[in-house]
Parts: structure tokens; C-alpha cells; sequence
């Protein structure tokens, strides 16, 4: 997410956290063409979704890391839910946190194989939020101060071996059921691996 890295580059120390746009991740987009795929009728050769991970489970994904293509192990943790209360202080307005709660995704990142990274890691940009079937809302610049969480600009020189948690901020209605963390590398037309947790 491009607009995302740069907001935390600008805000950083934050001071006021923002509510980002679900366009800014090209949430419209994607919805567009899962309303297009749902209104679709299904073929009967149409291969089935993988079942979800369960928590620590590890998937294994490619990513383009400047000029260098990364392989990592990746592994949603578990999400961490807050109240409201706590959320309206996370936002500038707090109207803009009735009825959501912070939901924090802890996924750890394996760099598997390729070389050191020369910049901030872009791995961590590719996992999403998504409550009772709905993606969430970004929360930008929340997550470096989640305890556990680690801030992706302080990663450059990321080696082969290492292991980061990197955490991803959404704000989700407050009395959802079911939590999912779905991640696919940016940009990628393939499914995303998905983790599912209780909400709690």
C-alpha cells in the first residue's frame, strides 16, 4: 500500500492518527469484482477456496522487495481487540470510531530466501482485517505503539532467517463474531492465505 507507507513516513512520530480510506488500498476496486464474481453464476468446475489457517500456522509467500524478489514464511498470530473507548482516542474524531473497535493483527514474517533488505520491508503491507466476511477500515500509524508489534521502518537490512511481527490496525463493528486475517503480497491476483480467530 503505497499511499499507507508514505503516510506512516509523514506521520511518524504520530501524533493524531487518521482514519485511512478503503480506497487507499483499492478496497473499491476489490469489491467491485467480488459483487461482479458473487453475481456470476458458479461453474461446477469451480475449484473450492482453501480452508483457513489455523493461528501460527505458516503459509509461504513471494514478495517484490525493491529490486529483489523475497520468499517468506508468514503466520497470522492473533488478533488483538480493543473497546471503544480506547479507539476514539486512536482517531482524530472521535465520530469516527461509534460503533468500531480497534482490531490488531499480529502476523509473523519469515524472510526465507533472498538478500538483506536495503529498504523498509513492504511484506506486512498485504495483510488485511476483515470482520464477519467485511474488510475493516486501515487505522494508519496504530499499530508501531501495539505492544508485540514491531515498526516496519526500523527494519531495513531484514536477513535471511530473521523473524519480524509486523501488525496491522483495523477498525471493525463492535459487536462482530468472527475475525479473519487475509494476506497475499501486493498487487497479486491469487487467493490470500486466511486466518481465522474468535472475536474477543
Amino acid at each position: 500500500m503505497l499511499c499507507t507507507k508514505t503516510a506512516l513516513r509523514l506521520a511518524a512520530p504520530v501524533a493524531v492518527l487518521a482514519l485511512a480510506l478503503t480506497a487507499c488500498g483499492g478496497g473499491d476496486d476489490k469489491k467491485s469484482e467480488e459483487k461482479g464474481k458473487a453475481d456470476a453464476p458458479k461453474s461446477q468446475t469451480e475449484p473450492t477456496k482453501p480452508s483457513a489457517l489455523a493461528a501460527g500456522e505458516s503459509t509461504t509467500g513471494k514478495v517484490k522487495e525493491g529490486d529483489a524478489t523475497v520468499t517468506y514464511d508468514v503466520a497470522a498470530q492473533k488478533v488483538d481487540m480493543g473497546t471503544e473507548a480506547e479507539t476514539k482516542k486512536l482517531v482524530s474524531d472521535p465520530k469516527d470510531a461509534k460503533g468500531l473497535v480497534a482490531a490488531v493483527a499480529h502476523v509473523k514474517y519469515t524472510l526465507k530466501e533472498g538478500a538483506p533488505l536495503k529498504d523498509v520491508p513492504d511484506v506486512g503491507d498485504g495483510a488485511e482485517v476483515y470482520a464477519d466476511g467485511t474488510r475493516g477500515g486501515l487505522l494508519i500509524g496504530a499499530s508501531e505503539d501495539a505492544p508485540g508489534c514491531e515498526d516496519e521502518l526500523e527494519l531495513e537490512g531484514w536477513k535471511k532467517g530473521e523473524s519480524h511481527v509486523i501488525c496491522q490496525t483495523y477498525l471493525v463493528p463492535v459487536n462482530t463474531k468472527e475475525l479473519e486475517v487475509h494476506w497475499a503480497p501486493e498487487d497479486s491476483e491469487s487467493e490470500p492465505a486466511v486466518w481465522k480467530f474468535p472475536a474477543k
